[in-house]
């Protein structure tokens, strides 16, 4: 086992290096920033009147009082995305109380500073609230930065799991750099029907084959109690970034809720923030946390594992938030060099659960920090001077104490979980795909290599609901590609297309080529059929995507990295992008109030923020 760091591997520094460089000048002003608000005083609240703390803690306990009164001592935030709706959100409604009496314990106090919004794409999928999922993000930071505005508080307690949530909560707490931050996850339920009999239950009924009483039993014993959903989507790879970035306790992203090694990792996620503080003896502010090495370290946590595309959005998005600007050729470039480590549904047949037993997190951060591929020299809210290297080790009870130990050396599955030397694939299974019709990113690494190249006449849809409409009527049965259009951030705020790949993997697996190309998202559910998505510019932008007409030729190849539309250039030169009208996107399910969020959007690439730029 490597004890001391191992040389990096040379294309993860020059990314690096080529990020800090593009970096220089909204990383330095953000830097500016940040410091400038940390030098305030040693307690956030020490600038507040007398009346303005009266009205902060005058609920508080009274022994809560003495300490907020004399201001030595730290308080912390608590934002949480609680609601019982979420499996994955319903088992934070304990955890305020247990940080607040962890952190009394130490000496400090803790307040719930302020709630956000948590929906779920599982609900939203395929309906018109879908619209609202990725503004979300955005709504999330923005709350999270009314919560922190306080100034009241020394350090940040963030509670969340699921999809847009996390992103929400580290871009908000990134406007409050100077503040340390620790991210408290809840974890997986446990494990129910297999997805990929799941899987199979959504492809007979999309076929016709069941009714919705076999497809509703079998959903419920997939999504059955409390915790995350079990396969690697999006909502898990957040945990897997939050981990690998250095924002979790070590070991924290996939023990069950409701355990006692859960609750005892909150209490001291609670201990370990007040120790982060300006009044602690390990200051770690959050914004000196995220820094280009971390970013990086993100991207290869991504590609190892067959992580969610959603986050060619997300992280773009977090980085850009504490002045890193990342693109997806950084993406490109790290999926290049990155063996894949895990198989985890899509990717694989096993389920989170599965991959955590095996040796989860802590087994993969060494694999791939003794094969130099991450930065081991990064700030952590772990602290001490061990940087990721404290990663490495599993979090355990001895009795009622809290201890780490060392991953195992061996795999506990090496079909879920495997080693440098002996990969599921040499590479992350991410591509950019580039060409005539703009820029966008497919995840092949479940898509069988025979399927990886597609040609075919391409057929028009501008709706989701259009394809599977096509689909019953037994209009698909054939050779072709979906062009999905008008499903962008500034169309309708860029819903997940879900619904598509169970009719999509149906038709390819009558042994039809099919492939989807979209300006939408399709997620970490993302499977083995073909789908070139977050195509930018988006149609509603002008983007050349709206220049295709039906029957055209479309060759997608992702071992290439090419993705055209087969018109002589001329003819492709004069035609017009294709409009549509969008007004029906305006409204219902509170659409109207996010018209200024379409407005306003950048695009897929650039993260699809409603903020602008920072």
């Amino acid at each position: 086992m490597a004890t001391s760091p191992a040389p990096l591997h040379p294309q993860l520094q020059a990314v690096t290096d080529r990020i800090r460089e593009r970096s220089a000048a909204p990383r330095a002003a953000y830097l500016a920033r940040i410091d400038a608000a940390g030098q305030a005083g040693p307690v956030e609240r020490s600038a507040l009147g007398c009346t303005n703390l009266a009205h902060a803690y005058a609920a508080a306990p009274a022994s809560d009082k003495i300490w907020l009164r004399e201001q030595r001592s730290p308080n912390l935030a608590i934002v949480s995305a609680y609601n019982d709706m979420l499996s994955a959100h319903q088992p934070l409604a304990e955890f305020p109380e247990w940080i607040k009496q962890a952190a009394r314990e130490v000496g400090a106090t803790a307040q719930f500073a302020g709630g956000v919004p948590a929906m779920c794409d599982g609900v939203t999928q395929g309906k018109a609230g879908m619209e609202l999922s990725l503004f979300s993000r955005d709504v999330i930071a923005m709350s999270t930065a009314i919560a922190l505005s306080h100034n009241m508080f020394d350090a940040t307690l963030c509670l969340g799991v699921c999809d847009k949530i996390v992103p929400g909560l580290l871009i908000g707490a990134l406007s409050f750099g100077h503040l340390p931050t620790v991210f408290v996850p809840a974890g997986p339920m446990t494990t129910g029907l297999s997805n990929d009999d799941k899987a199979k239950v959504r492809q007979r009924f999309a076929a016709g084959e069941v009714g919705q009483d076999e497809l509703l039993a079998a959903e419920e014993k997939a999504y059955h109690g409390p915790g995350t959903c079990t396969f690697y989507g999006t909502a898990n790879s957040n945990q897997m970034l939050m981990e690998i970035m250095g924002l979790h306790l070590p070991g924290s992203a996939f023990v069950h809720p409701h355990s006692a090694l859960r609750a005892a990792l909150t209490r001291e996620a609670a201990r370990q923030a007040a120790r982060l503080t300006r009044l602690g003896s390990q200051y770690t502010p959050v914004g000196h946390v995220i820094d280009e090495r971390a970013v990086v370290n993100g991207l290869v946590g991504l590609m190892a594992t067959g992580g969610s595309t959603n986050h060619t959005l997300h992280l773009v998005a977090m980085a850009r938030a504490a002045g890193i600007v990342i693109d997806w050729d950084d993406f490109d470039a790290i999926s290049t060099i990155t063996p894949l480590l895990a198989r985890v549904y899509p990717n694989g047949k096993a389920d989170v659960n599965h991959f955590h037993a095996a040796g989860g997190m802590a087994f993969l951060i060494r694999e791939l920090l003794d094969a130099g591929l991450l930065h081991e020299d990064v700030k952590t809210v772990a602290g001490g001077t061990e940087g990721l290297r404290a990663y490495t080790r599993l979090p355990q009870l001895d009795g009622d104490h809290l201890v780490w130990v060392d991953a195992p050396a061996q795999s506990g599955d090496a079909s879920v979980v495997s080693t440098v030397s002996a990969p599921f694939s040499p590479d992350g299974g991410l591509r950019v795909l580039k060409g005539n019709l703009g820029r966008s990113v497919i995840k092949v690494s479940a898509v069988k290599p025979e399927n990886r190249l597609v040609e075919a006449p391409a057929v028009l849809f501008n709706d989701q609901s259009e394809l599977i409409a096509a689909y019953k009527r037994g209009e698909l049965n054939r050779d072709f590609v979906a062009v999905v259009r008008f499903q962008g951030p500034r169309a309708n705020g860029m819903p997940e297309l879900h619904s598509l790949t169970p009719t999509l993997a149906n038709l390819q697996d009558k042994g039809f080529k099919v492939a989807l190309v979209t300006d939408g998202r399709m997620s970490g559910a993302s499977g083995k059929v073909p789908a070139a998505i977050h195509m930018t510019p988006e149609v509603t932008a002008g983007g050349p995507l709206g220049k295709v007409r039906a029957g055209d030729l479309i060759r997608l190849d992702a071992d290439a990295g090419t993705l055209e539309a087969l018109v002589p250039q001329a003819e492709w030169a004069q035609r017009t992008v294709d409009t549509t009208d969008l007004s029906a996107n305006g409204f219902g399910t509170g659409r109207e109030l996010f018209g200024g969020f379409r407005q306003a959007v950048t695009g897929a690439e650039q993260g699809a923020m409603s903020f602008g730029s920072f």
